[in-house]
């Protein structure tokens, strides 16, 4: 319950409470209860002056005070007693003949029909209040009209020390140079109506999640010398159909009133989806009229013209076609994951305000963290602060950025004791992790093997490129098949015998092989077609985006890729055996090896590959749970 509605119905409540112990405690110390034959008793002396009765029930009071019964301190005047229904006493003559003043009400009350009315009516009007109430309050709160609409959005004004610009984005300058555009037509429209160019209606950020889509958005309002009004897509949305249609309209025509302006709508997909699913009903309708008023006011016959609409969104594939044609996103930008001098950049944006000290390399940290995006460099240099902070320096300095690393990538060192022939099951393991990703041609470098526990991984394996790429080759793949399955082929090696511990494993080197058998057309049997969409909204009606041939064969493909690759691994470890014991016994002494220690102690040479490397999704580490 709000807080609101609780304080109000816990006041309520303690009101009653005390009112109620009041009044009893002032009811009980006025009247005295006694029994019936004390007060034929009082009667018969002729100590009672006036009586009140109602039905059975007798109400009095003495001419002289008396004890109380049953032992009771003080005396009492006033006090009532109730009849019982076989008494057989002559009370009225008695009553008449002690001159004892008698008044009396009948114990059935006639209520009049306008009360009666009220009582049967008033549970109907009590729920028809609650109903009220709580529509009020899920249409927006308290204000004017049967719904409680909020009142008028307002532009964002950023305060003075919290302005975001484009100095504080990094990494994505062709997305920064695009915006800058928008931001320049805002502040100097007559240079491009000069040539008749038109502002465009809308601009579209794709990305995934953390790649600076709303740090973008709040360095155009820093930027941009207009209004900027900021909303997120679930705002619009409530139980009540037609509430968001109507949100929509009021953005929209309080931008209208300052235009140019500029409005921001976060995760639109949210609204934003392919009309015609769901059949129409509850949620769906009032989403698909969200959706048609914001299609309306972009571009219709009431176009709002001059302010232009930034929306963002990780999910541009379920949004509706009409939404993304020309004249309403104009522009569709896609902001990716930073390559290696933009990692650099943004960590340089990062520690502005953090001190580094002098052997900290913000090109190497950019170096060994491809993949990560401008929130996961965020985070890590606050992990490494606040880890300089616990160890008590004035400065951060290489060892808290490397165990900053160790920790967002790895995971946490989790306090677990193990038998020795778990941890030399795991060294076995990890080593045959790391032996196979040396021995690979073009594999990444392994940069550490550890067998401490973190996270939920009993040790982990971590292999990260030396250049950034964006495209894989099969050989490429197959080699990180090899490498994942090295874990569960050094356990059947040496142990002749596997465990769970190859669970995650399994899970890479599924999805690489079915990626390869039905995505990306290396499979002969299965041609040069996409089989298994990329993302199950991809699916096509009945859930299936290809025949069942085709994705049995798909899944017979990538059972035929696995178990050659499996062969390989094993054949490997076993001509390899000496490297592949020697690396697990300095695995077992040291726990954690680092790259120049782990090539060393495998005896390969350390070599630099730059014709194969994984796309810009980074780096992998193999983890044993």
């Amino acid at each position: 319950m709000p807080g609101g509605w609780g304080g109000l119905v816990l006041t309520a409540l303690v009101v009653f409470l005390i009112s109620d112990l009041l009044l009893s405690f002032f009811g009980n110390e006025a009247t005295t209860t006694i029994s019936y034959t004390e007060f034929n008793n009082q009667l018969n002396k002729g100590n009672i002056t006036k009586i009140y009765s109602k039905g059975d029930s007798i109400e009095g009071t003495l001419k002289s005070a008396q004890p109380k019964p049953d032992g009771g301190k003080g005396d009492y005047t006033e006090f009532d007693t109730q009849r019982p229904s076989f008494a057989g006493d002559n009370l009225w003559a008695t009553l008449q003949q002690h001159g004892v003043e008698v008044t009396a009400t009948s114990p059935v009350q006639q209520r009049s029909f306008l009360t009666n009315l009220l009582i049967s009516l008033a549970p109907m009007l009590l729920l028809i209040f609650i109903w009220v109430l709580l529509a009020r309050r899920m249409a927006g709160g308290l204000g004017a009209g049967p719904l409680g609409r909020k009142a008028p959005p307002k532009p964002v004004t950023a305060e003075q020390g919290k302005r975001t610009t484009f100095a504080d984005v990094a990494g994505i300058d062709e997305v920064e140079a695009e915006l800058t555009e928008v931001v320049d037509y805002l502040k100097n429209p007559d240079q491009y109506r000069r040539l008749g160019a038109k502002m465009p209606r809308g601009v579209l950020l794709s990305g995934p999640p953390g790649t600076g889509k709303t740090l973008l958005a709040r360095a155009v309002a820093g930027e941009a010398d207009v209004p900027f009004f900021s909303a997120s897509a679930s705002e619009f949305i409530e139980m009540i159909v037609g509430v968001g249609a109507s949100r929509v309209r009021e953005l929209f025509a309080e931008a209208r009133k300052v235009a140019p302006a500029i409005i921001f709508i976060d995760e639109i997909d949210t609204i934003g989806r392919q009309r015609g699913a769901g059949g129409g009903m509850g949620g769906h309708d009032e989403r698909e009229q969200t959706l048609n008023q914001i299609l309306t006011e972009m571009d219709g016959f009431t176009g709002s013209e001059g302010v232009i609409v930034i929306a963002a969104t990780n999910r541009a594939d379920v949004l509706d076609p009409a939404l993304l044609r020309p004249g309403r996103f104009d522009r569709r930008i896609t902001v990716s994951p930073p390559d290696r001098e933009g990692r650099a950049a943004i960590l340089r944006i990062h520690t502005r305000a953090v001190p580094l000290a002098g052997g900290a390399d913000l090109n190497q940290l950019a170096k060994v963290t491809p993949g990560m995006t401008g929130a996961e460099l965020a985070n890590l240099v606050n992990e490494a602060a606040l880890l300089a902070v616990k160890r008590k320096q004035d400065t951060v300095n290489e060892r808290d950025l490397s165990d900053a690393l160790e920790k967002v990538q790895l995971g946490a060192v989790r306090p677990l004791v193990m038998p020795q022939e778990e941890r030399e099951r795991t060294a076995y393991h990890e080593s045959g992790h790391a032996l196979l990703g040396m021995l690979q041609p073009g594999a990444d470098p392994v940069r550490k093997i550890t067998i401490v526990p973190r996270g939920r991984a009993l040790g982990v394996t971590l292999s990260t490129p030396e250049n950034d790429r964006y495209s894989y080759t099969e050989p490429y793949l197959r080699g990180r098949i090899i490498g994942a399955l090295g874990g569960m082929a050094a356990e059947q090696v040496v142990y002749g015998v596997i465990t769970t511990g190859a669970e995650s494993d399994l899970e890479q080197v599924t999805s690489i092989a079915r990626g390869m058998a039905g995505r990306w057309g290396m499979s002969e049997r299965v041609g040069r077609l996409t089989a298994v969409p990329a993302d199950a909204q991809g699916a096509g009606t009945y859930g299936l985006s290809a025949a069942p041939t085709t994705l049995d064969a798909v899944d017979e493909e990538a059972r035929r890729i696995v178990a050659e690759c499996y062969e390989d691994a094993v054949r490997l470890l076993t001509e390899q055996r000496h490297r592949l014991d020697a690396l697990a016994a300095a695995l077992l002494e040291a726990e954690t090896l680092d790259e120049e220690q782990a090539y060393r102690a495998a005896g390969v040479p350390r070599k630099t590959s730059e014709e194969d490397g994984p796309d810009a999704s980074g780096g992998k580490s193999i983890d044993r749970a």
